[in-house]
């Protein structure tokens, strides 16, 4: 097993920027803003030939009672418990604080091995930025930056060392299976949260009664039916408008990232509440992106029937350019419909990365123009000869022909739903190019 370092301290310590470096990634969210991370972020790291894990977190408040505070400490405490050695930051301009006493008397009685680290120390004397912090009675502080990466290799070796005595490595320990990859996103509150905490069968990420919990996009790889698959939890998106914070914008360009970087995205909708614009947004900015796609109308227990119809009427007039993806009527508080959403996940990821011979897909151009022969334009009448495949994920297929530029739209839709019939390409977008040859007897302007 590798070594799991957990990084704790109180909010603006330089929790996610040291995460960050550690990790050779940006994925944690760094901003001069207090409380920005809050559920459990991990990432791979290596120090030459020596590789870890590393566990980000939010500010710690070990005292916090209730709340979203009160959450965040549960997923801190849970770091805690699952790693070999927690690098306590504390921030090297502010000195000592009360909290950070706090957050020591709760350390010391976890019973794990810690090791303080005194960050935003560049520029500063060894003696005059530590004196303060042997009051905390951890030893000797390490002191680094995060942000100029002064000592942070020497202090990933001393916390590695302190994780593997005693601990044998195993050799030749392979790298975990990522699976296919599944964006949860959604307008802020429809239960994306929820439905990952349901998936893997534990509090994983804070699902709280209240807009914006989320913030990063976090990773989580899960195994189910001996399928691998990696969960991503993305913060809610709301309307231009309506985002003020400048954290919530880092937030929402997080979550257009992580629909980008998806193999399958699932869109949930509250079934609570009328299909709205932004909804119909984010399906769109999915379709531009090409990604795989599922919906899932969440929180439909308890709905009467007038109610549910009422949905469905509302799908059915502003998501009609969905046609291609499963919708799943599903209840993630209740474990409802989950295991058939699972299925067209899986197909969907199978449609989008199917591979497509191009005999097979000439035959059924063919077909399709055997049917119904594009329409003239002039005296020009667009000829298709053969297609192959362009791409995956999307799967992208390229027609070959003369005057194919003279095609319209609605010809181009009716190939687009022959190829998908042919196929079963269910849960994906389908692109088709057209590419016409060089007419040698055309004149040269």
């Amino acid at each position: 097993m590798k070594p799991v370092i957990a990084l704790i301290g109180r909010p603006n310590v330089g929790k996610s920027t040291l995460f960050n470096r550690l990790t050779r990634s940006r994925d944690a969210l760094v901003a001069d803003l207090p409380g920005l991370t809050r559920d459990r972020h991990y990432g791979e790291g290596r120090i030459g030939e020596r590789p870890f894990l590393v566990i980000d977190t939010g500010g710690f408040e070990p005292v916090a009672k209730e709340g979203i505070v009160h959450e965040m400490a549960k997923q801190t405490r849970q770091a805690i418990v699952e790693a070999d050695v927690v690098v306590f930051i504390v921030d090297g301009r502010q000195g000592l604080t009360p909290h950070d006493k706090t957050i020591t008397d709760f350390l010391r009685k976890s019973g794990r091995q810690v090791m303080l680290v005194v960050n935003k120390s560049e520029g500063m004397k060894y003696t005059s930025v530590t004196a303060d912090f042997y009051e905390l009675g951890l030893g000797d502080p390490y002191v680094i930056s995060a942000a100029h990466g002064d000592g942070v290799a020497d202090l990933v070796d001393q916390a590695l060392d302190m994780a593997i005595e005693g601990k044998p490595q195993e050799e030749n320990e392979e790298a975990p299976l990522k699976g296919i990859k599944i964006a949860i996103v959604g307008r802020p509150n429809v239960g994306k949260s929820t439905m990952v905490n349901t998936l893997l069968g534990e509090e994983r990420v804070i699902a709280f009664d209240m807009p914006g919990t989320t913030r990063d996009s976090i990773e989580i790889p899960f195994e189910r039916n001996g399928k691998h698959y990696t969960l991503i939890d993305t913060a809610g998106i709301r309307r231009k408008g309506k985002v003020f914070e400048a954290i919530e914008k880092f937030s929402v360009v997080k979550t257009l990232q992580s629909i980008s970087e998806a193999n399958v995205v699932l869109l949930l909708l509250d079934a609570q509440q009328d299909i709205s614009e932004q909804d119909a947004h984010i399906a769109g900015f999915i379709l531009e992106s090409g990604r795989a796609l599922v919906v899932g109308i969440n929180k439909w227990d308890g709905l009467t029937s007038d109610h549910r119809d009422h949905i469905k009427r509302e799908i059915d007039r502003k998501l009609t350019f969905l046609t291609f993806a499963k919708f799943h009527y599903i209840s993630a508080l209740k474990s409802t419909g989950i295991m058939q959403m699972l299925k067209s996940i899986d197909s969907a990821y199978a449609a989008a990365m199917a591979k497509l011979p191009t005999p097979q897909l000439t035959r059924a151009l063919q077909e399709a123009l055997d049917h119904q022969q594009p329409r003239r334009k002039g005296s020009i009448r667009p000829k298709l000869r053969y297609a192959h495949q362009g791409g995956q994920n999307p799967p992208i297929i390229v027609i070959h022909g003369n005057a194919l530029e003279s095609i319209e739209s609605s010809y181009k839709r009716y190939l687009e739903k022959h190829f998908r019939d042919s196929f079963s390409l269910t849960g994906t977008p389908l692109r088709i190019e057209f590419r016409s040859g060089k007419n040698p007897f055309s004149r040269q302007e």
